[in-house]
Order: structure tokens, then C-alpha cells, then sequence
């Protein structure tokens, strides 16, 4: 018997698969999508089996045998190696990248060993054999009493010294047992009934089972959307199926996660990337073995190795979360829609703001729309004020405009909440000296560092460079400098200093890198340990807290003003989103968005809450321009150490693709990237504009072959990419 291979390859483009013997041992228990250990070289790797064959294979090497089968608990089903052809066709990755993306750290393969991330806990109980018991004490005899009763006892309840002898005695015994690291203690919530409206959105969805319909559930702000996922997921579970629901960001874990916990109990497992690699692992292996019915995540859950799917749900959906910035460059809807088909099971794409493609795709019948307009309750959309900040700062309102400052005080007055958005994190956006002009830079990206007041750092938030921010120049060595632009740590300050009394939170990525602080500060937040919630665009979506009555919008041009074609569709969608934060219970909610472009028609949009209005708009704009959803784009960067040889390389690709691919297909460029040089790299950019072109894979696979062991340059492809 003879087993094909596929390990990792050092040429990031290419595949390598070998023929192994099996040994006679192994016959009746290998199996395809098994992980196994193989000799390569002179050292043993880890690679998983694709093909099991029994005629003997034509080779230009000696065939060696599979040295272990490294996990008979893992392995990769039918559908999964089916996803990683897919991945692999998609987005012009190698298969075996395709299969490292899904697994989590301990079960992908490799050269070295990895770590075994399987968690044990100790138990203690009576020796059976032991028959004869000497007791010399009464701690002994009460720890053998409480284990006559009990049974078993977790070690951590009686460690003591009379334990400690009685171990040593074998009169008990020591127990290790795995276990899961993270452990639901919440308690089941009875069941939500649901309006009229809610229930007929349910009833649609649920009339697509067994049915590979993709439904666009376009819900505003507060309708409940969270409920009719519920109620769908327990209809699947009734038919012994399984369920995969997905959101885009960390922060919306934390709250849909204790939502499915209590419709759910210990039948949920979570993942997204702020578990830790065990906890990960512990995740992985619940779904493995079955023992839970329903996986809450992030991108990545899509890949999670749920047998008998019956429904996927992807919560906000406009978001570009769900689309891989790293190789492969994967985008977790495909995936969805992918397995969709796969399982003939519905996928349901929901949010507030349904993305340009996917209300395209509706308005066409390709997705089935459902609609919800009404708030749950007695709530209603929350009133909306624009504030020309252009006019603020002739008042020498500099941050916070007067009418801002007002409703803060009105409603701190009231003990009733307020969320500030400002999507930019740190203290200052850049640091210059007004004696010489010298502006701290990222010697790396050449872009201005970001200062982080609280530990004095400047920051490049490209890279990760760091470096300790002096009191003098570096360059002429005077203390003239000077802090310009707005972050989330300069707000926070201004705020306990304009309201003393006021309890301030802050919600960005500086405070969220430690574990678990993502669910602290939503929970101090939602339990009223703090009156105002600072944040970037983490705050913006999906979070539901009702004593919220005020939202402000700090500077809504930020997004407004980068040059990329989704700029307009991402900051309706974050202004939009982040207002209907306020009002979701029985307070009015208000919102005021302070810009220094108060006739903006998107702004107006968001004024109006007009997604109708919005959407013509730009779906005229798109098509003007030939950007999505009208064609489809491609993105290739060209990467080298000098400038002059990424710029060479990047007109020789453009010259290669416009050779090869249909005379309707569009290519522009080559230009400087977003950011011409990253992490000590120049980059150039061409764009792909095309509807129908046979060609332009094998053109891109070509290319990619041809720079795959290029010293000088590389090439990075990005198909559909969420941003240029």
C-alpha cells in the first residue's frame, strides 16, 4: 500500500506531494486527510495524506515509509481538502497553505514538533487495590471520606499535606483527565418570542432548508436581527444538523458569544484570534469530536470542521473582516457561499448596511432580500445632528463641538451612557519641531509615528517600529516640539478633564492586546461602571447597550477622505452603524457627527438614514468608473529593496499582463502604492479591471511562477481586493 503526501515547500508557490510506503501495520488504520510524520531529507516532517493507492508508483526517487500516523483524531474530511482545491484555484495559493489556514496551532504540519497544546487536569481518588489503610491523621481520614462519597475530587480542592501522604502511601490515587480550557457557566435564557415581523423573516429563511439560497437579511439598527438567528440555529439543531455563525470583529465575539451561550448553554464552541494557541486548540477539538452543535467566529471559523452543516449565518457582512489581508488572501464569504452549495444548506448574509455587492446581487434575485424596518420594542431610530466643525473652530472648539459638549453634560446628568468615536488611535498623529521642522518618521515606511502618551512611545502602525519619544529634537536638540492630530488617547484625557466627575473607558486596539480585555470593557461598560466609552471603529457595530442615549462622531471625514473607491461605502456604513448604537431600549437616542463637510452627500445620507439614496448614488458612481459590482478587480503589488528595480519589474509585469489577457479586461498603472515603501520595501501597484477574461488566471499563475525565486523583487496578487 502507498500513501501520496503533501508537505511544506520553501518556494511559496509551488506544491510538493511524495509517495510513501505504508508499513503493513498502518493498512487498517491510514487514512486520507490524516496527519502524518514522514522522513524528508534527514529529518522527519509532518505532512497530510491526499491519496492511498495500492499499485506500486513510477518515481524518480527511492521510496521511503511513513515513519507514524501523528494524530488519528485529525483528519481532514472530503469537503475540507475540497476547500483547500478552492482556495487554491481562488486566490493562487499553494494547497498546502490552503489546509495551514484552516487548522489552528498544534494540528497544522511542519518541520519542527510542535508543541502539544492538550490540556490536563489532576483528580484524586481512592485506591482500589490498596485494601489495607494505615490512617495516622484526621486530615487523611477526611479526605478518605469526602472520596468514598464523591468518588472523584479535582486535586486543587484538597492539596495538602495529608494529601501529600497519602499519595505517597498509593492509598489514593493521582488522576490526569483532559480537559477544556474554556468552560460556559452562564445560564440558558428562555427563549425570545419574536415580533410579526421577525417571525416572517424566519419563516422565509427556514422555507430555504435544504436549499443553497443565499438570503440577504437587510435589518436596520436594533430590529433583532441577533433573535432570528437564534431561532433558526435551534431549528437546525432540531433536524441533528449543525450551525456556523460568523461575525466580523473581536468585540462583537464578546457579546453574540454570552447571547448563544444563554440560547445555547455548553453546545456553542468559540474562535476567533484572541483565544490563546490552547484554548484554540481545545475549540478545534470540540468540533472534531461532535460535542458541540453551534460555532460562533470570526474569519476563520469558516473553516471550522462542522459535519452535516444546515444553516450559515454571517453577521454584518459589508465588513472587509471577512476578507484575509495575509496570503492566502481569502475571503470568508466565498468560503460560506462555497459550502453553501456543498451541504445544498441556505447562507444567510445579514447587517445594516448590506454591502454594494451583495444588495446588487439581490436587486438581480441571485439572493433573496428580506427586510426588517422596525426597531424592537418601543425604540426608534435615534435623531441625528451635523455640526460644521469649521464653524466650531472659530468658537475655539478645537475637539468637542459646544452642542457635543452640551448633550455629554445633559446626559451624564441623566445617568444614562455615551459612545465617542474616533477612529484613530494613540495620543498625536505625528510630532514635528517648530525650531528646525524635523517630524518623527518610521525609518522603515517613511510614514509619521504615532505617540502613545501612556508609555511615552511613538509608534509605526504599519510595521510595529518603536522607539521612546525624547523631550528634545533629535535634530537640533531643543525643546520646541510640537504634537499635532487627534487619537483616542487625546480624547480620553480632554474628557476626564472637561467632566471630573465622569466615569471614561477607552476601546482600541492599545487596551485591547491583553487577553480577555475585550470582554472587560464591554462588560464594565454594559454593567454602568463607566458613564462614557471612547473607541475606534471597534465600537461601531453589532454592541447593544441600553442605557445608551448619545453617540458623537468626532471626525467623520477620516474615512471620507482616504483615496480608495470604497471610501464612500465604508464610512456610510461605519457613521451609520456606530449611530444606531444609540437608543436601543426605551431612551431616545441622539447622535451628533462633527465634520468639516456638512453638505457631503454621504454625510446626508446618514443624516436621512437613507440607504436607498446612498446606494443609487454610488452604484452610479461604480458603474461610471467600472469599479465593482460592475467589474470585477485584481490588485497585484510588485515589491523590491530599491525603487528602481520594484518600478522596472512592476512595467514589465503590465506590459506581460496587457499581452495576454482579452482587449476589454483594464489594467492601470503601474503607481506607488497606498504606502510606497513598507517594512524597508518599495511597492508599486497595478489594478485589473475586467467582466469576462478566460485568460487572466493562467496570466497570473504564470506571472507569480516567474517571480517565485526572485531575490530582487516579489509579487503579491490580491484578487477582489476590499481596498486599493
Amino acid at each position: 500500500m502507498y500513501a501520496l503526501v503533501i508537505v511544506e515547500y520553501p518556494v511559496k508557490t509551488l506544491d510538493k506531494t511524495f509517495t510513501y510506503k505504508v508499513p503493513t501495520t498502518m493498512y487498517s488504520l491510514i487514512k486520507v486527510g490524516m496527519k502524518v510524520e514522514v522522513p524528508f531529507g534527514n529529518s522527519l516532517i509532518h505532512g497530510f495524506v491526499l491519496n492511498i493507492f495500492q499499485k506500486v508508483p513510477e518515481v524518480s526517487y527511492e521510496l521511503r515509509e511513513i515513519n507514524r500516523i501523528v494524530d488519528d483524531e485529525l483528519i481532514l474530511s472530503p469537503e475540507l481538502l475540497e476547500i483547500a482545491d478552492y482556495l487554491k484555484e481562488e486566490t493562487l495559493c499553494t494547497k498546502i497553505s490552503a489546509i495551514q489556514t484552516m487548522l489552528p496551532p498544534g494540528l497544522k504540519a511542519g518541520k519542527k514538533k510542535e508543541k502539544n497544546y492538550t490540556h490536563y487536569e489532576t483528580y484524586i481518588k481512592l485506591n482500589p487495590s490498596c485494601r489495607n489503610i494505615l490512617i495516622t491523621s484526621k486530615g487523611q481520614q477526611e479526605i478518605i471520606d469526602r472520596l468514598k462519597v464523591e468518588k472523584v475530587v479535582h486535586q486543587k480542592e484538597i492539596n495538602n499535606s495529608s494529601l501529600k501522604t497519602l499519595l505517597r502511601k498509593n492509598i489514593v490515587i493521582a488522576v490526569k483527565v483532559q480537559t477544556y480550557r474554556l468552560n460556559n457557566q452562564i445560564e440558558i435564557k428562555k427563549e425570545k418570542v419574536l415580533t410579526k415581523e421577525q417571525e416572517e423573516a424566519f419563516t422565509k429563511i427556514k422555507n430555504g432548508f435544504n436549499t443553497s439560497q443565499t438570503f440577504l437579511l437587510f435589518g436596520i439598527t436594533g430590529s433583532g436581527k441577533t433573535e432570528i438567528y437564534i431561532k433558526l440555529i435551534k431549528e437546525v439543531i432540531k433536524q441533528n444538523k449543525t450551525a456556523l455563525m460568523m461575525v466580523p470583529e473581536i468585540s462583537l465575539t464578546t457579546q453574540i458569544a454570552s447571547r448563544f451561550y444563554e440560547a445555547f448553554g455548553n453546545d456553542v464552541a468559540i474562535l476567533h484570534s484572541s483565544l490563546s494557541k490552547g484554548e484554540k486548540y481545545d475549540e478545534y477539538l470540540k468540533i472534531l469530536r461532535k460535542e458541540v452543535s453551534v460555532v460562533v467566529g470570526t474569519r476563520s471559523s469558516v473553516f471550522a470542521p462542522l459535519e452535516n452543516l444546515g444553516i450559515i449565518i454571517i453577521d454584518e457582512e459589508d465588513s472587509s473582516s471577512y476578507k484575509q489581508d495575509s496570503y492566502p488572501k481569502y475571503n470568508a464569504k466565498n468560503i460560506a457561499e462555497f459550502r453553501s452549495k456543498y451541504h445544498n444548506i441556505p447562507l444567510v448574509l445579514a447587517s445594516a448596511t448590506p454591502s454594494l455587492e451583495s444588495k446588487a446581487r439581490a436587486d438581480k434575485e441571485v439572493y433573496k432580500l428580506i427586510t426588517l424596518n422596525k426597531r424592537i420594542g418601543s425604540s426608534t431610530l435615534p435623531e441625528i445632528h451635523i455640526v460644521d466643525m469649521e464653524k466650531e473652530m472659530k468658537k475655539r472648539n478645537m475637539i468637542l463641538s459646544e452642542l457635543l459638549q452640551k448633550k455629554i453634560k445633559e446626559k451624564l446628568t441623566r445617568h444614562e451612557q455615551i459612545i465617542l468615536l474616533l477612529n484613530r488611535r494613540g495620543y498625536s498623529t505625528f510630532i514635528t519641531c517648530s525650531n528646525c521642522g524635523f517630524v518623527y518618521k518610521c525609518p522603515n515606511c517613511d510614514i509619521s509615528l504615532t505617540y502613545h502618551k501612556t508609555s511615552n512611545n511613538l509608534q509605526c502602525h504599519y510595521c510595529g517600529y518603536l522607539i521612546k519619544k525624547s523631550e528634545t529634537c533629535p535634530k537640533c536638540e531643543q525643546t520646541s516640539l510640537n504634537y499635532y492630530g487627534l487619537g483616542t488617547e487625546k480624547l480620553e484625557q480632554v474628557l476626564k478633564e472637561l467632566y471630573p466627575d465622569s466615569r471614561v473607558i477607552r476601546m482600541d486596539q492599545d487596551v485591547t492586546g491583553k487577553k480577555g480585555m475585550h470582554e472587560k470593557i464591554i462588560n464594565s461598560f454594559k454593567n454602568e461602571e463607566y458613564d462614557i466609552l471612547v473607541g475606534t471603529q471597534m465600537v461601531s457595530k453589532g454592541l447593544d447597550f441600553p442605557k445608551v442615549s448619545l453617540v458623537g462622531v468626532i471626525n467623520a471625514d477620516t474615512s471620507l477622505n482616504i483615496p480608495d473607491f470604497r471610501s464612500n461605502e465604508n464610512t456610510f456604513s461605519l457613521l451609520s452603524q456606530v449611530a444606531g448604537r444609540a437608543g436601543r431600549s426605551d431612551i431616545k437616542g441622539e447622535v451628533i457627527i462633527q465634520t468639516f463637510n456638512p453638505d457631503n452627500f454621504i454625510i446626508k445620507c446618514v443624516e436621512e438614514a437613507s440607504y436607498e439614496k446612498f446606494y443609487l448614488y454610488e452604484m452610479a458612481f461604480r458603474r461610471k468608473l467600472k469599479y465593482p459590482p460592475y467589474y470585477y478587480l485584481i490588485g497585484i503589488k510588485v515589491v523590491g529593496k530599491t525603487y528602481d528595480t520594484a518600478l522596472a519589474e512592476a512595467a514589465k509585469v503590465k506590459k506581460y499582463i496587457e499581452s495576454h489577457v482579452s482587449e476589454e479586461t483594464i489594467t492601470l498603472g503601474p503607481t506607488t502604492a497606498n504606502i510606497l515603501k513598507y517594512n524597508d520595501e518599495y511597492r508599486f501597484q497595478i489594478i485589473i479591471k475586467y467582466r469576462f477574461d478566460d485568460s487572466l488566471k493562467e496570466t497570473l499563475k504564470t506571472i507569480e511562477e516567474n517571480y517565485a525565486t526572485n531575490k530582487s523583487c516579489y509579487i503579491d496578487i490580491d484578487i477582489n481586493p476590499t481596498r486599493i
